[in-house]
């Protein structure tokens, strides 16, 4: 066994261990760090096999980012854990048939009868996997770049319209008002009579 072979089987035990601590763990702030740690496992296997980009986004998008977001809300809120589990062993047969399907279905890919491919030849010295990457993205499938682009600006657009709220208490500028305003209009000068401090005899 190699090195390389090693990292791999180090890794992949890691990561499928975090994963399933993360859906049987009670605490949520636990499940989210452990899907940290999951997420890190998933990086280190993207570098192996010399795909440092996606590697790198993993860590810097989900885990610099998304989980960190996820484990502010989730400590920010007062979550009730044992309302949560009251439907686990409800749905547990559902949820294991489902997880069984797509076992399935990742052997069934993996098989080299299904997928034939023969082994990349060696990168060169001079070879970018990043720019590799984006000569694609950018040209090949430059037109389902934008789509998807457009489909998240929607999504942005609509969580902002959906949440957005206008309460009665709230003060609102309008930023219109604002540069319309002279100076004065904000500022009164007052004109007064210097003081004299008169120095008191001992």
């Amino acid at each position: 066994m190699t090195f390389q072979m090693f990292l791999f089987y180090f890794f992949a035990t890691i990561q499928v261990f975090a994963g399933l601590r993360m859906i049987s763990v009670r605490n949520p702030v636990h499940a989210a760090l452990f899907l940290v740690l999951s997420f890190v496992c998933a990086a280190s296997l993207w570098i192996l096999m010399e795909a440092e980009f996606l590697g790198l986004l993993i860590v810097l998008v989900y885990v610099g980012a998304v989980l960190v977001l996820f484990l502010f809300v989730v400590m920010m809120l007062d979550i009730n854990i044992a309302q949560i589990r009251e439907g686990f062993a409800r749905y547990l047969p559902i949820a294991a048939v489902a997880a069984l399907v797509m076992v399935v279905q990742m052997i069934w890919v993996l098989n080299d009868k299904v997928f034939k491919a023969s082994a990349p030849p060696p990168a060169l010295p001079e070879y970018n996997n990043t720019e590799a990457l984006g000569e694609v993205l950018y040209t090949q499938y430059v037109l389902q770049f934008e789509i998807a682009a457009v489909i998240l600006l929607v999504a942005i657009i609509a969580a902002i319209a959906l949440t957005l709220r206008k309460r009665p208490t709230t003060k609102y500028q309008n930023p219109g008002e604002q540069i319309k305003v002279k100076r004065n209009d904000r500022v009164r000068l007052v004109q007064m009579k210097a003081e004299k401090n008169e120095v008191e005899p001992e």
